[in-house]
């Protein structure tokens, strides 16, 4: 029953009332293992957020992001039925949610939230073993092969160390790898996560991901979550759905929701940007007049574009070929940036508008190793800054 990921392709648009709706192209809602339709959730019967389209297919990932209070949490928490929704259906593979069983439901849908899960004198492998339950009779006896998938499950989130130890005496980010364990040994065809992220070290941020992306892969499952790490989602999620206010803002795929200019809306952000080629957050730079020249190319300079942002210390920087890596940092931090159209020789026409740029300068930090063809006449700079005795040599990374 599996879908091809070829055949989900859907944009996205938004009706009179700003709520993001889909259409199918040459696809069906049906197909989706997901959906939902005129879904409006919220808490003690006051609508939070409204009129909510989404859906996800076998073999995605569908992630929220949105400002922390947007109501992300609040929209996973009603589909898994661990609140009432206020109007509309939920559908998991055209099947009615609110109809299934608890055993159905936990049989095809393994849910990992934020909330502590309450546990007394329980090891890790409990835990994990807790994931099995749906399988097994009335008294929850393990079989051989229950055990064998619980401690594969431990296996796969490294987490094989910690089969005898107190749940209640470990540390968040291993009860997240924990409990994600727990949901893969449930064999779902979807796992629902709040934050799964939240409390792990860059490994296992990176370690649990994978998982993830693997399970997606191989196993077919679909998988919704929230996460805060703005890269992380760009670069794992096939669907993005942003979350603010009383409807969803926008929706659609990494490539079409990570603009700085939206991001920048989507959270209120005044100080400082974000960068959707690395899928990293800038700080502002330093206002007023460069004080420093930076000569680089090649990623040679950012160590000292960021050195020089820390330090407070406005800069100017060049000459950069529009699709160098060094001018992908620069333009958010430089006071000034001289560019040279992509794949041209640096010309005489920039270098001079360079070294205007550069004898105002009290110093001049030259990161390149070597110059090539097409940055050549950027030795010109050197020299100039050589001549006026302000050079200060800085190799970078490249």
């Amino acid at each position: 029953m599996a879908e091809a990921k070829a055949d989900n392709t859907r944009k996205f648009e938004s009706d009179a009332s700003g709520a993001v709706k889909h259409t199918e192209l040459g696809n069906s809602p049906q197909q989706f293992y997901f959906r939902t339709e005129k879904l409006t959730v919220g808490y003690d019967g006051k609508p939070l957020i409204r009129e909510i389209e989404m859906h996800v297919g076998r073999g995605e990932i569908l992630t929220l992001i949105g400002p922390n209070g947007g109501g992300k949490s609040t929209i996973l928490k009603s589909i898994t039925r661990q609140l009432k929704t206020i109007a509309g259906t939920v559908y998991l593979e055209n099947e009615v949610l609110h109809r299934l069983s608890g055993k159905e439901l936990s049989q095809k849908m393994a849910v990992v939230l934020t909330e502590r899960m309450h546990s007394e004198l329980m090891t890790c492998e409990d835990i994990v073993a807790t994931g099995r339950y749906p399988y097994t009779g009335t008294l929850g006896i393990l079989t051989d092969e229950d055990r064998a998938k619980v401690r594969e499950a431990m296996e796969m989130v490294h987490a094989l160390d910690l089969c005898d130890r107190d749940f209640k005496a470990i540390s968040d980010g291993q009860r997240q790898r924990i409990m994600l364990a727990r949901a893969i040994c449930q064999e779902p065809e979807i796992i629902i996560l709040d934050e799964p992220t939240s409390y792990l070290d860059i490994r296992h941020k990176l370690e649990l991901l994978s998982i993830l992306k693997r399970l997606v892969a191989q196993n077919q499952v679909a998988v919704i979550m929230s996460l805060h790490e703005l890269d992380l989602a760009q670069k794992v999620s096939d669907q993005v759905i942003c979350v603010h206010g009383e409807h969803i803002d926008r929706a659609g795929t990494p490539e079409e929701v990570f603009t700085p200019e939206y991001i920048r809306q989507l959270y209120g952000i005044t100080a400082g940007s974000y960068n959707p080629r690395f899928g990293s957050i800038e700080l502002a730079g330093a206002a007023g007049e460069p004080e420093v020249f930076v000569i680089g190319g090649g990623g040679s300079a950012i160590p000292t574009y960021r050195r020089l942002q820390r330090e407070g210390i406005p800069f100017a920087t060049g000459v950069l070929h529009e699709n160098d890596v060094d001018y992908e940092v620069a333009k958010y931090l430089a006071s000034a940036v001289v560019t040279e159209r992509m794949f041209e020789p640096v010309s005489g026409e920039k270098v001079q508008e360079a070294r205007k740029i550069l004898r105002g300068c009290e110093r001049v930090i030259n990161c390149v190793p070597a110059f090539g063809t097409m940055n050549a006449r950027n030795e010109e700079l050197v020299a100039e800054a050589e001549r006026l005795g302000i050079l200060i040599e800085e190799k970078g990374y490249a």
